[in-house]
């Protein structure tokens, strides 16, 4: 079993999350839905992330158009 922390919340974010748990089968606690929300914020964090050589172009693109 995966070791788990606590957070603390605000209580009207946690009666907003309460309720779309209550309007949502795919979750059974608010816990399930805001482990599931962090971990898809994270994951497409990752996935978004540039490569050393796209952030190159990027830069080099953004100098040429006089931004740098």
């Amino acid at each position: 079993m995966t070791e788990k922390v606590s957070i603390q919340i605000s209580k009207k974010l946690y009666e907003k999350a309460a309720k779309f748990v209550e309007e949502n089968p795919d979750f059974d606690s608010v816990e399930s839905l805001v482990e599931f929300v962090l971990n898809e914020l994270l994951t497409e964090e990752e996935e978004t992330a540039l490569t050393p050589e796209e952030e190159e172009k990027v830069k080099e693109r953004l100098k040429s158009l006089g931004y740098l």
